[in-house]
């Protein structure tokens, strides 16, 4: 509970004049990339423009409280170095959430090893907390993933990840936050424990 009351918090705070709400997309689907889960299921891509919503305001106060990293990645959409970062290889229990607002993103239970030198997932703890956007930079087509709440940039999705989704959530340690799974109840996220009964 304490993770959402922030999240809407800083949403409703920084909004700028005219741009969208989190959870108001125009559904403007992309055309040219698509991504389907193990079930079948197509997975909403946004284009760049449907995507346009309230992002947490660059303050200083934000940028104070992240590591020169972790605002490159999370504001600046960088990617930090491969095999050099805390989480690609951790195999402790727990859930990793959104290192601005304190969303519960992934949990260890669906973390696999991609051997990319990433933390990888094969499903996000919500689905709704994710926003995928197209992402044509540098002559790629990707997949960013978003957080839906702050708009912090978390990483890329791809269709080559183990089963039950086939999806790989490839996501940078630096926009992540990790809780072991015994400091859950005591750090408000009690509600999470059932993932790993």
């Amino acid at each position: 509970m304490k993770y959402l009351i922030i999240a809407l918090i800083i949403t409703v705070s920084s909004c700028a004049p005219g741009a969208k709400a989190p959870t108001v997309l125009s559904g403007e689907r992309s055309e040219g990339i698509r991504i389907v889960d193990g079930s079948g299921k197509e997975l909403l891509v946004n284009t760049e423009e449907a995507a346009a919503f309230c992002f947490v305001e660059p303050t200083p106060e934000l940028k104070a409280r992240l590591s020169a990293e972790q605002w490159d990645v999370l504001v600046n959409a960088a990617t930090e170095p491969p095999f050099r970062n805390p989480y690609w290889n951790n195999h402790e229990p727990g859930i990793y959430v959104d290192a601005i607002d304190g969303a519960p993103l992934f949990a260890s239970t669906t973390k696999f090893d991609s051997g990319t030198g990433w933390p990888s997932f094969f499903d996000p703890i919500d689905p709704e907390r994710l926003l995928l956007v197209e992402d044509r930079a540098f002559g790629m087509v990707r997949i960013e993933v978003r957080a839906k709440a702050s708009g912090g940039h978390l990483g890329h999705v791809f269709n080559d990840g183990p089963a039950p989704t086939g999806l790989r959530y490839c996501i940078n340690s630096a926009s992540l936050r990790f809780i072991r799974r015994d400091k859950l109840a005591e750090e408000g996220y009690g509600e999470l424990l059932k993932l790993f009964s």
